[in-house]
């Protein structure tokens, strides 16, 4: 089982309730994903990126004292830290590796040369970046470069926050593009086009988009919120929905690369981006 983390999940309440909902003899039997490096204020508002490796090491030792375990599977900074080399955030947490408190290295939301750069230093196990029908940018360059270096991805934002799940309601993603004035309905009625799809595969929409990123290649995996306990037994179903090459051009054509109206985040996050350069 994979739990993905981050130390600004909630200012850390994130990771203690991992640690509690984690029964003894458990810690083998599950994958830990932590991230670090995102900076919020008490009102939790976006203030920066740090990926120095002071901050590093000591992020990662209370994200292990809330987690109550002695290492995370894999570690990664959540953004790429632009007043940081990312050569000295990966030699870092290579130093992290080889003290044993971290097992595996990974990154987040960077490009390709990011990528090429960060793996010179020490091997990259994954990258972690939003990938769904409405978000494809990795298709440019990162998922062949990732392929070609023998890279994972972990894909999250595969239902587009609440967009592809086909039953979206307004309760929530007002501040994001993609759900403001035109755009919601533009982007409404292209999952509309994928209800006909999932109709006949007696799967829902959700369940559709799962199917399609998991397609893209078995070095993907697919991260899928879980907030209420029923939508884990249906994403694991999704799982095991295998699409045909006649499904496959179905939704391609129902959504079409670049057919979203709207770009992930506002633009002053956008810039903060390594993957959108």
């Amino acid at each position: 089982m994979l739990i993905d983390t981050g130390d600004f999940y909630d200012n850390g309440h994130h990771e203690s309730l991992i640690r509690r909902a984690l029964r003894p003899g458990d810690r083998d039997r599950v994958v830990i994903s932590g991230k670090f490096g995102v900076l919020r204020d008490p009102a939790g508002r976006f203030v920066g990126v740090d990926a120095r490796p002071a901050y590093l090491k000591s992020a990662l030792a209370y994200s292990l004292q809330r987690l109550g375990t002695d290492y995370v599977d894999l570690y990664r900074p959540a953004r790429l830290d632009p007043e940081v080399p990312i050569e000295d955030t990966v030699g870092a947490l290579a130093e992290m590796v080889q003290a044993g408190r971290v097992r595996h290295v990974g990154l987040s939301e960077v490009g390709a040369d990011t990528i090429r750069r960060a793996h010179a230093v020490h091997p990259i196990t994954d990258v972690q970046i939003e990938y769904s029908l409405f978000s494809r940018g990795v298709e440019r360059s990162i998922l062949a470069t990732c392929r070609e270096l023998g890279i994972g991805v972990t894909a999250y934002g595969v239902l587009s926050h609440g967009l592809l799940t086909g039953a979206y309601d307004g309760g929530s993603g007002g501040h994001l593009p993609r759900f403001q004035g035109g755009n919601l309905a533009a982007n409404l009625a292209l999952v509309e086009r994928l209800r006909p799809i999932a109709d006949e595969r007696g799967v829902t929409v959700a369940q559709l988009a799962i199917a399609w990123v998991l397609a893209r290649g078995d070095d993907i995996v697919a991260l899928v919120g879980a907030g209420r306990p029923g939508r884990i037994a249906a994403a694991v179903a999704a799982a095991d929905l295998a699409l045909s090459d006649a499904d496959l051009a179905a939704i391609d054509e129902a959504v079409p690369a670049g057919a979203v109206a709207g770009d992930r985040y506002p633009a002053p996050q956008m810039a903060t981006l390594d993957s959108e350069r």
